[in-house]
Order: C-alpha cells, then structure tokens, then sequence
C-alpha cells in the first residue's frame, strides 16, 4: 500500500493494497478505498465513504464532507463513488441527509472537472461528463451519458436525462428531457434532439430520426404537452427510446424544459 508520510489516514479506513495515498491527504474513519484508486495530495475524504476501483482523485477535492443543508442535523448520511471515476481539481461532493435518502452516489467512468459540486442526496449515473464549475442544488438526478457544460447551475430536484446534452452557462430549474439538446442565453430552451451524441453512441438512424420528430411535435406543433404527448403516440412509431421520453415527460413533477 502506498501511502505518503505525509498523509494523515484514520486507523478506521479501510484502503486497498494497491491504492495510493498522496501527500497531505486526510482520510477519515469509515472510508473504504478500493484497488488502485489514487488519491493525489491534499485530498479530504470523510466517511461514512464508499469508493471503488480504478478512481483518480485529484488535489483539493473533497468528498463524503457534511452537506450545506441547514437541515442537517449530523446524521450517520454516506456517499458513495464507482469505479473509474476521475475528479479533478476542487471538486466537492457532500454526502446525503435524512430528507433525501441519506445517500450522495456517483456511479462508474464519470469525469468531474475542476470545482464541479455535487450537492447533497445528488445521484450521478455512469458515463457522465460534468464541465468545469457545474453546480447542483441538492437532490439533483444525472441520467446515464448525460453531458452538462460549464458553469451550468441546476436547480433542487432537477432531473437530466439519458444522453441529453446541456449548453454552458445554462440555468436549469425544470427537468431535462433525454436524448435532448439544450441550450440557454437566459432562459433555458430545447433546440431539438443531441443528435451528434446519439450517433457516436451507435444509435440509429431511425431512432435519431424518430427522436427529432417527437421533439419537433413537442417544441414546435404550438400543442400543450398533453396533446403533444397524444401526437406522439399516434404518429411515431414505438420505440425504446421514444417510449423513454414519453415517460421521463409524464413522470416529471418540476415540468420540463421544452
């Protein structure tokens, strides 16, 4: 195990063999590392913490610390990270409270850039990619390959959907639809389907264009969402993906960004 002399690392961690422990790092009790996740210098970590493999941590970041909730009352919450994760520079993650499950996640091969916050009762899926200076209010839900840019704010109990992309510098404060792409000047507005993202994920063409339909009913018919939903139904031809985006729409409770 290689752990910097310089590293102050509770007796209560428990930390892989084949991690590495950089210099000035504290890690506190009930944190558990595993393998070969590096952990660089002056990285603070709190548990109760859960990481797995393969994860690199880069300086000044800070995760599993107590939320910003003024409701949080020091309750046993826990954060857990995946594997092959890679949080940059400044980056905090704060663990979860009693009003939102207790629990901060992050799942595999994310990358947090340099002062992304994650807030608490956050849950980030796999293969995301949060851009420099992203911020969530608390209780946000970041679907699969869902791509954020920078210094986008997202609102409390936001949800992002699969491989939807956001513009930088966007204010999100009503859920974003999967597989969109939206882009804000002030006020945040769907300009169609992530069509370049769909295609290098290997999605087809009829699925690319059976999405771009569905957002053209939804963005531009002048429908309200009930009757946009009816149009879709009746004209598109069912599928995984447009059947995911109908229930993303029916199930929203903030409304969404349209």
């Amino acid at each position: 195990m290689a752990i910097h002399p310089a590293a102050i690392v509770d007796p209560g961690a428990r930390i892989a063999d084949s991690a590495e422990i950089g210099p000035y790092a504290i890690i506190g009790a009930d944190v558990s590392i595993g393998a070969r996740t590096r952990v660089m210098a002056h990285v603070v970590m709190e548990g109760p913490l859960e990481i797995g493999e393969d994860n690199l941590f880069f300086p000044f970041s800070t995760v599993g610390v107590a939320p910003q909730d003024l409701k949080y009352r020091g309750e046993r919450s826990s954060t857990r990270i995946g594997n092959r994760n890679r949080i940059r520079e400044f980056v905090t993650i704060h663990r979860g409270t009693e009003g939102g499950g207790m629990v901060t996640s992050i799942g595999d091969d994310n990358i947090l850039m340099a002062y992304v916050h994650v807030a608490h009762d956050s849950r980030v899926g796999n293969h995301t990619v949060l851009a420099n200076a992203v911020t969530f209010g608390g209780h946000v839900i970041v679907e699969d390959w869902a791509v954020i840019g920078g210094s986008t704010g997202v609102h409390q109990f936001c949800r992002v959907g699969r491989h939807a992309i956001v513009g930088g510098y966007s204010v999100i404060t009503r859920d974003v639809l999967p597989f969109s792409n939206t882009v804000t000047a002030r006020d945040a507005k769907v300009f169609g389907e992530n069509s370049t993202g769909l295609k290098r994920r290997g999605f087809s063409d009829d699925t690319v264009s059976a999405l771009h339909k569905a957002f053209r009913i939804l963005s531009h018919s002048g429908l309200n969402t009930t009757q946009a939903l009816e149009r879709i139904t009746a004209e598109i031809e069912s599928s995984p993906e447009v059947d995911e985006l109908v229930a993303f729409i029916r199930s929203s409770e903030r409304g969404f960004i349209k």
